[in-house]
């Protein structure tokens, strides 16, 4: 088969590593893709965003399949208008990827089917929702409704900050993702990111992980799109899957199906886990990033079959075996993020990283000039090692962090520090 993967982070060099090596895949694409996965994959000057031109090489390259990796292609339509050309691909719909698009209208599913999340309002006033924070109190969760790339989600814990993210997403601060706010209830517990392919009617459970999404060590600083993560996540117990398979994700398909927009596709469900189980912070209809970085090396089979049989709704004949081992994934980031920073730092000595056994790095914020690797992005590599425990494949992390040099850069010195305190 000739397969389309649609993206150019660490999440998408993860997968294109883990489809190359599908005996399925003969020849493997990546739009626009970036400097590492042209080791798996060829990388085409394709704009994700002109969905007629993504038809067109899919034509002309006599593509089969084609997996789409970010949010924003997604709820932009992609999905639906290849499959309107006759193209097939791996995603849900428009409008199913509305869970993710918009964080309103997830919480008005989950009030609607009982799906166990945070007491939530919605607001497209400043003043309306500056009284109701008030009358709330602190802490509390801001949210901007729409795709903010992980960075319209403030956890305020005094009132003056939940007042300041009101009049901040209201003021543009994330774009056209804050037309509308969505404010909750603040819960207490442990976060789990939580994966399941979904074919529209049967749901397959994958493996949990932990990400890190604050910038700095003690999990402290602003939130970012992800700083690391690790997998097997200690607090989901097969127990605890099994919950949330039952109270959240098969619900959710089943709401989804009786909607009239069956999901297909990955359901990426970040999970707060309390004293009373699981509650649903939000989803994301696509993998995630960094968790990719760490489910793709413990997954033992063939990916590409169980992508290909959730397009085409026969996910009950898959069966998915995984590693025992642990994989955990330290994100390296440029000084600044996710503030304002610097692009063209040079990056040297990955190979020598990637030479280290049980170690892979994955290209993120990279582009290539020459013979050379430059930083192009805020989170810009995702170093992942495995090893027997957290405590071991984080110990190889680092190492291979370490042998990077790159002054520009910076990464936290304790993902996984939960897991391994709990070991």
């Amino acid at each position: 088969m000739n397969i389309l993967l649609i993206g150019s982070g660490g999440r998408e060099h993860a997968l294109a590593w883990a489809i190359s090596a599908s005996p399925l895949c003969e020849r493997l694409y990546a739009a626009p893709g970036n400097p590492g996965m042209e080791e798996c994959a060829i990388c085409a000057a394709v704009d994700a965003t002109d969905h007629p031109a993504v038809i067109a090489f899919c034509r002309e390259n006599e593509i089969d399949f084609v997996v789409v990796g970010p949010e924003a292609p997604l709820v932009a339509g992609l999905v639906d208008d290849l499959a309107a050309a006759g193209i097939k691909a791996f995603g849900p719909s428009r409008a199913a990827a509305q869970l993710e698009g918009s964080k309103g209208y997830t919480k008005d599913l989950c009030q609607e089917f009982s799906i166990p999340t945070a007491a939530y309002r919605r607001f497209t006033d400043a003043a309306a929702a500056r009284a109701y924070v008030r009358e709330q109190g602190a802490p509390i969760v801001i949210k901007a409704d729409g795709l903010a790339a992980g960075k319209g989600v403030v956890v305020a814990m005094t009132l003056e900050d939940a007042l300041a993210a009101v009049d901040a997403i209201f003021a543009g601060s994330v774009g056209e993702a804050g037309h509308e706010v969505v404010v909750e209830q603040f819960l207490e517990g442990e976060e789990a990111s939580f994966f399941a392919l979904c074919d529209g009617t049967t749901a397959i459970p994958l493996i949990s992980a932990q990400d890190h999404k604050r910038a700095f060590d003690g999990d402290k600083g602003p939130n970012t799109g992800g700083m690391g993560a690790y997998s097997p996540a200690p607090i989901m117990t097969p127990e605890m899957e099994e919950r949330v398979m039952e109270t959240i994700i098969r619900p959710t398909v089943r709401a989804m199906a009786a909607r009239g927009t069956p999901f297909k596709g990955v359901l990426f469900a970040g999970l707060m886990i309390t004293r009373d189980g699981p509650q649903l912070i939000e989803y994301n209809v696509r993998f995630g990033d960094p968790e990719t970085q760490v489910l793709m090396p413990r997954l033992r089979s063939d990916l590409l079959p169980a992508l290909i049989a959730s397009a085409d709704g026969v996910l009950s004949t898959i069966s998915l075996r995984w590693k025992s081992d642990a994989a955990l994934c330290v994100v390296m980031a440029t000084k600044g993020y996710p503030g304002s920073f610097p692009r063209g730092s040079e990056i040297r000595d990955l190979a020598k990283a990637a030479s280290l056994d049980d170690v892979l790095v994955f290209h993120a914020g990279t582009k290539r000039s020459g013979d050379h690797i430059l930083a192009n992005g805020g989170r810009v590599l995702g170093i992942t090692a495995s090893g027997k425990s957290v405590a071991e494949a984080q110990k190889r992390a680092y190492e291979a962090v370490d042998l990077i040099d790159w002054p520009e850069g910076f990464s936290r010195r304790d993902i996984g520090w939960r897991a391994i305190g709990k070991a």
